[in-house]
This record gives C-alpha cells, structure tokens and sequence, in this order.
C-alpha cells in the first residue's frame, strides 16, 4: 500500500461541539474515475479538508485524480474489494488520532451535508457508531427502486440472525464511528468484500456499541445504481457471514 499524506499539522478540539477539523471522512474507491472528483469536491466545499481515498486497484485514473484533490490517498496494488480498502483508510485515520470517523461512498449518492448528520451523535450524544439510513424517511424510501429496498430488508435480517442489532438500513456506506469504537471494530474485522457492512454490526452487538441510525438522502442516478450490492452479491455476503459465523 502507497500513500500520499497532507503535509499540514491536524488539530483535534476537544470539545462536545462539532468541528469539522475533528471529523476524518474515508472513501473506498475502485474505478470511480466518472465521480471521484466531483465527489471529493463537494466534500470540500462543504468545509471537509480531512479526507482519506483508498483507491483499491483500480485500473482507470482515480489515484491521479484524486491525488490533484490535495487529499490522503493510499493506494492498493491489487484489489482487496469494498473491506480491505475501508480497513485501510480507518487504520490510516487512526494515525491522526480524529473524534470521528465517517465512511462515504465515492459513487456520489451520498449528499455531503449529511456528514455532520451521522458526526453529531457521536460528538454530542456520545453514540459509538451511526448508521446513515436511506430507509427512514418515507420520501427518501419511495425513491429506492423495489429490488434495492427488498434486499436491503432481506441483508437486514441476515445481519440480524447472524448476531448483529437489526436496523433499517444495514447496507448503508455512509456511516460514522468514534476513535475508539473504530479501533474496536478494526481489530475484530474480518471482511475484505461487500460483507463488510454488516460485520461492522456484528462487531457492533458484540461489543456493545452504543448505535443509532439517522435518515439521510440518497442521490440515485444511472451511474450510483449501476454500483453497489445486487443479488448475486447478496448471497456472497450470506454465505460470508455463514462461513465467518462457522469458523
């Protein structure tokens, strides 16, 4: 793994309100040339300068890209899939010592604004872990496609029987994780693909997380739905979870 790291000195507050300084955003991206930029943009302009992209062998230009953002960028030689990159980039932000972690996806369906939604509970409400709910807001519901929201029900449930809190939205890649909490999480984590997002709740119950989940808006366009889980991806995560659950 390579990384480009900022070169300015970061200071955490210490303090109960938020601060944007204090907030680490993590994007896994693999071939996300189209959005990546856009995507780290947007962020910025919303006042977020602690950004972390983890380019999981990717063989278009999102390293190059990304690196023209003025973000830290560590880079895989090979793809290591949707765990091993998010692995990475919360171990890096862990060297930085931040209040908060939050993981967002690079395909740009997350709205930048709704940072500060899954950061605030954790910095005023002293939550562990905040989940980014596309499924809590009736509107935002009814503009998911009905495939996406039955398996989306069905992962739910999965996360659930497997030993997991069972939430409305367990596949959600907008998230957010305090400094400790996160350490808890990376050492127990075994996940390198797409079931990573509902070991991230297993480890969650069984450390005894403190979690909520916030509704958030969700951007749908034919790039971000043609990303993602499907299916097929939703009986690997099964069998995943049944094998890590056995062994």
């Amino acid at each position: 793994m390579k990384s480009q790291r900022q070169n300015s000195q970061i200071k955490v507050d210490k303090s109960n309100k938020l601060n944007k300084e204090d907030i680490f955003i993590v994007i896994p991206a693999f071939n996300e040339e189209k959005m990546i930029g856009e995507t780290l943009k947007n962020l910025k302009s919303e006042g977020y300068k602690n950004i972390i992209v983890v380019d999981d062998g990717s063989s278009d230009r999102t390293y190059e890209i990304a690196k023209k953002e003025n973000v830290i960028v560590c880079r895989h030689i090979l793809n290591r899939g949707l765990g091993g990159a998010l692995g990475t980039g919360i171990k890096c932000a862990l060297i930085y010592n931040p209040k908060v972690i939050v993981t967002f996806d690079a395909d740009g369906q997350h709205h930048p604004r709704d940072v500060e939604k899954v950061a605030k509970p954790i910095i005023e409400q002293n939550f562990d872990f905040v989940i980014g709910s596309r499924m809590m807001d009736k509107k935002e519901l009814k503009n998911m496609p009905l495939v996406k929201r039955i398996g989306n029900f069905g992962l739910n449930f999965i996360t659930y029987l497997m030993g997991g809190y069972f939430v409305t939205d367990s596949q959600s890649g907008l998230r957010a994780f305090s400094y400790e909490s996160a350490k808890k999480v990376i050492n127990a984590l075994k996940s390198d693909r797409y079931e990573v997002s509902s070991e991230f709740i297993i480890i969650a119950k069984k450390h005894r997380l403190k979690l909520k989940e916030v509704p958030i808006k969700t951007i749908y366009t034919e790039y971000s739905m043609s990303r993602g889980t499907n299916v097929i991806t939703g009986f690997k995560i099964l069998f995943k979870l049944i094998t890590q659950k056995i062994f």
